[in-house]
């Protein structure tokens, strides 16, 4: 992150707030919640403040104490309560069997406990995002894009979203196999319809919550207001959902032919082709999860994929959207 370059909406001292989150329960792998604590201990906070940023940090304790509570109407009289009350931090069980505490909604797992840190991380995102500092969340699995996006687009309604990764995450409860909510953030942010139907069966049935998860969002991301940049495991319904709603995609076959510098300027110029100011760029969200990259590079990943981006394309997409001057937001996941 050059110190030449000017940013268009953070305010002067440049800040980056670092939102940690370590956070696995959108997905059924252990460790995933650990990439945050690693990337501080690494040196993350030092290594910012040596390229001229303040830095706000005040540990992974912001999600650690969320506390999924069960009142007498949370769970199903026929379902038993455990004994501990899980956090947000907690290693979460996604078997219906051992998972009381959160039981599937359909085949979706652990829908109480996902939305509701998501919902916290939204508040938190948008809060710095409001003071004009630069949000850095640092995830664990990207079902917490629910909450940066939403709360970069609380803050500034108009950004556009640029997500580098592997997988699509656009599943909905209608079409994924694996009910892993990770691979749907983008789904629920969108308010498409196979969500609505899911948990609108889900609210008015007897259900084992009063509360319905993910009523929080509201769909503001447009299908217009994306790009994705190195898709190359794609699900079948998220094709069919990509294709219908003429989402723009770069995948790793677009980044061969054309070269990494020329699907960023593409991406750019797609998010930017509508502005009322042709001079001044819309606010950009960067979601970057690590299986973007080839397992060659980063085999620390919940969802790893062979044929991935190179370090240098990585570090370019990063260095390019800062180059824009209207970086607004960025996650770094380290599984889809």
């Amino acid at each position: 992150m050059s110190s030449e370059i000017i940013p268009q909406f953070l305010k002067a001292p440049k800040t980056a707030s670092i939102v940690g989150c370590p956070f696995s329960g959108g997905q059924p792998k252990l460790g995933v919640d650990k990439g945050p604590i690693h990337l501080v201990e690494a040196g993350l906070v030092n290594q910012l403040e040596e390229l001229g940023w303040n830095v706000k940090f005040d540990g992974h304790h912001q999600f650690e104490d969320i506390k999924f509570t069960l009142s007498s109407s949370s769970v199903n009289s026929k379902l038993p309560i455990a004994s501990t009350e899980p956090t947000a931090s907690t290693p979460v069980a996604t078997d219906s069997t051992s998972n009381h505490w959160d039981p599937p909604i359909g085949i979706l797992k652990n829908p109480r406990l996902v939305s509701r840190v998501c919902e916290e991380v939204a508040k938190v995102v948008s809060g710095h995002a409001k003071k004009g500092e630069l949000p850095v969340t640092l995830g664990g699995d990207h079902s917490l894009a629910m909450g940066t996006i939403s709360g970069t687009l609380d803050a500034h309604p108009d950004a556009g979203v640029i997500w580098v990764d592997a997988h699509a995450d656009i599943n909905t409860a209608a079409t994924t196999e694996s009910g892993n909510i990770h691979g749907m953030p983008v789904s629920f942010l969108m308010g498409l319809d196979g969500n609505h139907q899911a948990f609108s069966d889900f609210k008015n049935s007897d259900s084992p919550s009063s509360e319905t998860p993910f009523a929080w969002i509201k769909p503001v991301l447009k299908t217009s207001s994306i790009v994705y940049i190195g898709l190359r495991d794609v699900d079948a319904g998220e094709k069919k959902i990509l294709k219908e709603n003429r989402i723009k995609a770069f995948s790793m076959h677009d980044v061969d032919r054309h070269g990494i510098g020329k699907v960023v300027e593409m991406a750019l110029n797609y998010l930017n082709a509508n502005n009322a100011n042709p001079d001044k760029l819309r606010p950009i969200h960067l979601s970057f999860d690590v299986d973007a990259l080839d397992p060659s590079v980063a085999p620390s990943t919940g969802t790893p994929v062979r044929g991935g981006l190179t370090f240098r394309e990585g570090h370019y997409i990063c260095e390019r959207i800062w180059e824009t001057g209207a970086l607004v937001g960025l996650d770094l996941m380290v599984s889809s």
